[in-house]
């Protein structure tokens, strides 16, 4: 009898290396192997897709929601369409696991495109995420996780916090201050 042994597996790489090896072999040039590897893809994926429908319906919501935070997990059940949170509540939810906040402003099914505003950080005045620079490694790998359906990601520069008005006026003259 031989132990499971438990392997962490980051689904981000995972499919990086599935679309690494059908590049190599897209290199050959040998269009039916290609076309081989990439049904041999799509035949296993509606085989586990499938498995993973019949163990999300025996399991029923209770015990899965206990699994949503999972990135492997989430990342499984929502590349099945299997994940029981609609796409707002997975983008919010992978924003809260790559712990840097940020506002949603808006997310373009046609394109994939997530727009972001970077949340105004501590004290000093400036955010998260520099202005025109892109989202952390982290918020990409949680997308990727919890939300594949996002493509790209823009980020818009955080609002400044609108100034305080500092009221300054004369002081009422008294009597040991008049000249």
């Amino acid at each position: 009898m031989s132990a499971h042994k438990s392997v962490r597996v980051d689904a981000r790489q995972a499919g990086v290396r599935v679309e690494e090896v059908l590049d190599r072999l897209a290199a050959t040039g040998d269009r039916e192997v290609c076309a081989a590897a990439e049904e041999l893809v799509r035949v296993l994926m509606d085989f586990y897709g499938a498995g993973l429908a019949r163990i999300v319906a025996g399991i029923g919501e209770a015990p899965l929601s206990e699994l949503l935070d999972d990135e492997l997990v989430a990342s499984l059940l929502a590349l099945h369409d299997l994940h029981p949170e609609d796409l707002d509540a997975r983008i919010a939810r992978a924003l809260a696991s790559a712990r840097e906040p940020a506002e949603v402003l808006g997310f373009d099914e046609a394109t994939g495109t997530l727009r972001l505003r970077s949340a105004p950080g501590g004290g000093c005045g400036c955010s998260s995420v520099e202005a025109g620079a892109g989202p952390s490694r982290a918020v990409e790998d949680a997308l990727a996780c919890f939300a594949p359906e996002v493509i790209t990601v823009e980020m818009a520069p955080a609002e400044d916090p609108a100034p305080v008005l500092l009221q300054i006026g004369t002081r009422p003259q008294t009597p040991s201050r008049a000249l």
